[in-house]
């Protein structure tokens, strides 16, 4: 009989802490407006009960504008190799034969910091005129190492050389995505800006932006995508210091104004989970500096994706397919406005269908941002940098 009661008293309490684990489970998922997550209640204390996990909207003013940058690397950046030819006429490659590679980043020459392609060919003879060995300190494949290398006197140029072409900077048009006013933290591009010889990634030592104006677009059709064609402002309304180079875009700090005609008013992210297959808008410059609303539509939406294709896009407003043939080189970051929110921004054209195109959703630029962090410490501090 005790036994049989033991039993009942089992079970009876299993499926007490059954329904109990379903309610917890449950409350996990409700959802607010500011996408406030209930952690599950933990009924034996060994987790803190009933705390509410926030991640706070952010809001930003949309940009759309068409933006001049420039990137320094740090060191100078490996983009090819150049045969040197000595008095017998042999060519040579010395810095190739010491297992240079295209890619590598050059940082010191015999201890001396790498600034420029005119610097660094300036130490290396210089150094071989003091018959001194050149040392080089460069960056191979994700390793810091040391490379020996035996310049040769090129009797074209008449000094010491090892071999290379070196780049130590970038610069291109593209266009602002977002800017947060009380930060003054701005994010651009949806993408990392890359050599364009060596398609790497390139590792930021200063960059900037400015304003740009746009006098010609080169329309895009198959196989061949086009490009807005602009020059710096030299009378900018804003500009801003570039501190990170990512997957994500290019952000940092701007100063002046940064104004967009379509919104008189900050406007408010969407989570990804709030974006939708369906019609949009998205802004950009096509001539001087004024910024233009268009139509596309949102055909697919890849929540996985971890990289910065999380949506198809297609354009359809009929006046910009027949400006620009669809989406152009220079679009990118062209911010992407759905249900009053912004979910985005263009980031990639199909080579072979330039009406179409990928997207980055914005949640992960304004991570990748730092306004995310800085909205929740000014919401406890009181300030607000949502809506």
């Amino acid at each position: 009989m005790n036994r049989k009661l033991t039993r009942i008293i089992f079970r009876i309490g299993i499926l007490l802490v059954f329904a109990l684990s379903i309610q917890q489970i449950a409350g996990f998922y409700q959802k607010t407006e500011t996408s406030r997550f209930y952690p599950v209640t933990n009924y034996l204390d060994f987790f803190s009960a009933g705390k509410e996990v926030t991640k706070v909207r952010p809001s930003v003013v949309p940009g759309g504008q068409s933006i001049g940058v420039t990137l320094q690397t740090k060191g100078v950046l490996v983009v090819g190799y150049a045969p040197i030819t000595n008095k017998e006429g042999k060519q040579s490659y010395p810095a190739k034969d010491s297992g240079i590679e295209i890619g590598d980043i050059i940082f010191k020459i015999n201890g001396i910091t790498a600034i420029n392609d005119f610097q660094v060919a300036q130490e290396i003879d210089k150094k071989c005129k003091e018959n001194k060995t050149i040392v080089l300190e460069i960056k191979h494949k994700g390793k810091v190492l040391e490379k020996k290398i035996q310049p040769v006197f090129c009797s074209e140029t008449q000094r010491y050389r090892i071999g290379l072409f070196i780049r130590d900077e970038a610069a291109g048009v593209g266009t602002l995505t977002f800017s947060e006013p009380n930060t003054k933290i701005f994010g651009a591009l949806g993408h990392v800006i890359t050599d364009i010889d060596t398609n790497d990634q390139i590792e930021l030592s200063d960059g900037k932006i400015v304003e740009s104006t746009i006098y010609s677009i080169e329309k895009g059709q198959k196989g061949d995508p086009g490009e807005k064609i602009g020059t710096f402002m030299v009378q900018s309304n804003f500009s801003g210091k570039i501190t990170k180079n990512s997957a994500s875009g290019i952000f940092g700090i701007y100063e002046g104004e940064l104004r967009n005609p379509y919104f008189s008013t900050i406007v408010p992210i969407a989570w990804k989970s709030e974006v939708e297959v369906g019609p949009a808008k998205i802004y950009t410059v096509l001539k001087d500096n004024t910024i233009e609303e268009f139509d596309i539509k949102i055909e697919k939406i890849m929540q996985y994706r971890t990289d910065n294709k999380n949506m198809i896009i297609r354009i359809t407003d009929p006046e910009l397919l027949e400006k620009t043939g669809g989406i152009v080189q220079g679009m990118s970051g062209s911010p992407i406005i759905q249900n009053g929110k912004i979910v985005g921004a263009v980031t990639h054209v199909f080579v072979n269908d330039s009406t179409r195109g990928y997207g980055i959703f914005i949640e992960k630029m304004i991570d990748e941002s730092g306004i995310t962090s800085k909205a929740a410490a000014a919401r406890k501090g009181g300030s607000s940098l949502t809506k």
